[in-house]
C-alpha cells in the first residue's frame, strides 16, 4: 500500500488540517525567531494547498507550556514570519475549540 500525500487528494474548497512543526527557537531577549528553517520546511505543502484553493488550517505549538497559557510562547511571531514568507495574511485562532474557532 502506497502512502498518500497532499497531491493525491482533491483539496479545492476543502478545509485541510496540517500538523506542522513550528516549534522554532526564540531569542530570549527579544522574543524574535532566531531560526525559521522549520517554518520554511512547511512552505511547499502550504503553497501547494493555497495554489489549489484549499482552506489551510495549521496546527502547531511553541515551547512547552505544560497546559498553561504562557504569553512568551504565543504563536504570533510564527504567524507574522509565515505571512512574510507566503505573502498572505495569516490568522491565529483565539482558542483550539469553541464557537470563536469556527
Amino acid at each position: 500500500m502506497q502512502k498518500k500525500n497532499v497531491k493525491d487528494i482533491d483539496v479545492e474548497g476543502k478545509r485541510v488540517l496540517v500538523r506542522v512543526d513550528f516549534n522554532v527557537p526564540l531569542d530570549v531577549n527579544t522574543g524574535a525567531i532566531s531560526d525559521d528553517s522549520r517554518i520554511r520546511a512547511s512552505l511547499p505543502t502550504i503553497n501547494y494547498l493555497v495554489e489549489h484553493k484549499a482552506k489551510v488550517i495549521l496546527c502547531s505549538h511553541l515551547g512547552r507550556p505544560k497546559g498553561r497559557v504562557v504569553e512568551e510562547l504565543r504563536m504570533m511571531p510564527v504567524a507574522q514570519r509565515l505571512s512574510q514568507l507566503i505573502g498572505l495574511p495569516v490568522s491565529i485562532a483565539p482558542d483550539c475549540v469553541g464557537r470563536e474557532v469556527e
